[in-house]
């Protein structure tokens, strides 16, 4: 009888140690890949709701959300700012000049036709954008002109033209000059990190293949 304890103990012992492997080496994981897929969906939900974009998700290397935008832009930083340039020609030494003002709107942000991806694995959140750039440059109506006529080289309305043309260049030129790229960055990795910390344990966000530092925020626990 004694022989037959020790069979039925070493028969429940291999049984636990079966079931305990079972759960440990496939159950747990299976359920926790499952919660990171469906965590993945929720932050491409998420995303969509507050960008009206959804990057590309994969979970350990499995793409589980396609990148998708009914605009193929994300703007995160609006500014408005005045100005002017003064446009010249010169004939016989004679100099006439138009002075042009105005008022635009820039918007700065990611070309999205660029990838917007987020990887996560163990837990971690990496998000790749790209380097940000100027996405528009809008004039807001209240141009003006002053006419600076030569002797003998008067302005005429084909100057005006080739004035305004030149202006808007030198409006878009100044615009790229003062894009402030970490503003930019900082602003959109602050409502990433907001929207992605609620499902996983750690966020990492790059643009341009920089690591950015979102502003702090008050996570819940």
């Amino acid at each position: 009888m004694p022989g037959n304890r020790t069979i039925i103990l070493v028969v429940i012992l291999l049984i636990t140690v079966c079931i305990t492997a079972y759960v440990l080496l496939v159950a747990i994981p299976r359920r926790m890949t499952e919660q990171s897929y469906e965590g993945a969906r929720r932050i491409g939900r998420d995303l969509k709701e507050l960008f009206q974009v959804t990057p590309e998700i994969s979970v350990n290397n499995k793409i589980i959300v396609q990148q998708e935008a009914e605009i193929m832009e994300l703007a995160s930083l609006s500014q408005k700012f005045h100005h002017t340039y003064t446009w010249r020609n010169i004939r016989l030494g004679s100099t006439k000049e138009i002075e042009v003002s105005g008022t635009f709107e820039s918007k700065a942000g990611f070309d999205l036709n660029e990838k917007f991806r987020i990887q996560i694995t163990d837990g971690k959140a990496t998000v790749q954008l790209p380097t940000p750039r100027l996405l528009s440059l809008e004039l807001l109506g209240d141009i003006e002109f002053r006419d600076e006529h030569g002797y003998w080289n008067w302005v005429n309305a084909g100057d005006r033209t080739r004035a305004i043309n030149a202006f808007m260049q030198d409006a878009r030129r100044h615009a790229n000059e003062t894009l402030n790229s970490k503003k930019v960055n900082e602003s959109t990795a602050g409502k990433l990190a907001q929207v992605i910390r609620a499902h996983v344990r750690e966020v990492e966000i790059r643009a341009g293949g920089k690591v950015i530092t979102p502003p702090s925020i008050d996570f819940p626990e």
